[in-house]
């Protein structure tokens, strides 16, 4: 398959992105799990676990477009069930936001973790269709998807560890003041 030849460096440097950030993810996750709180954790399932799938979606992409298919049509076929399996995902995740009470999304929420992921997942599904007539357009279209997926995986992740950070930090400021107010009694 020559038409993927030229892409070996782009889904070796997206792949390994997405899989050290996945690796990354879970260690600032399991450091900041020493303090639960209540609003992290309803959060999370809107917010953080998206995040992972996301990166973890543009990690089977490169994976996917470098093994050794005896056609495009099969790499394609690949793609367009990954894009399919998270069109899904991503209305789940949409649903999941509508209903977490932890945290009221803003126009950027829902941009960032549901508009567009929506739209990558869509890009590799449709690019898959386009794949056996026009190789080089759904090329470029797999691999916007997976870029645009990785992208949006880096600022939620950004999001959620921020969000989660300062949970943490509020919640022992209200331990804190609980302790004092105990205290003083």
């Amino acid at each position: 398959m020559h038409a993927l030849d030229a892409w070996d460096s782009f889904y070796v440097i997206v792949g390994s992105a997405a899989g050290a950030l996945i690796g990354l993810q879970f260690v600032v996750m399991t450091l900041m799990a020493e303090r639960p709180s209540a609003r992290v954790a309803e959060a999370n399932a809107a917010f953080g676990t998206p995040t992972v799938v996301h990166f973890a979606a543009a990690l089977l992409v490169s994976v996917l477009l470098r093994a050794p298919w005896p056609s495009m049509d099969y790499a394609a076929v690949a793609c367009g069930a990954v894009g399919a399996g998270g069109l899904v995902y991503a209305l789940i995740v949409a649903r999941r936001m509508r209903a977490q009470s932890a945290y009221a999304p803003d126009l950027e929420d829902w941009l960032c973790p549901a508009i567009m992921p929506l739209a990558a997942y869509a890009v590799l599904m449709g690019s898959a269709f386009w794949a056996a007539s026009h190789t080089a357009a759904a090329l470029f279209g797999i691999g916007g998807g997976a870029l645009l997926l990785l992208f949006v995986g880096i600022h939620n992740a950004w999001d959620s560890v921020a969000f989660t950070a300062l949970e943490v930090r509020n919640k022992e400021h209200r331990d804190s003041s609980k302790d004092a107010h105990r205290s003083a009694k």
